[in-house]
């Protein structure tokens, strides 16, 4: 019997991209994270200057 039959090939590669989603998705996330703290950092700084 061969190991790499149909169904742990689908077991592995849903594996792969369920892991593939998390890493971008965090970085989706960190991303946005990022955007808001140098919105907030201009804003603080615009306020500070006027």
């Amino acid at each position: 019997m061969s190991r790499n039959n149909d169904r742990n090939i689908k077991k592995h590669n849903d594996k792969l991209h369920k892991a593939q989603d998390k890493v971008k998705q965090a970085e989706i996330v960190r991303k946005e994270k990022l955007k808001q703290i140098v919105k907030k950092f201009n804003e603080n700084n615009a306020s500070k200057n006027n």
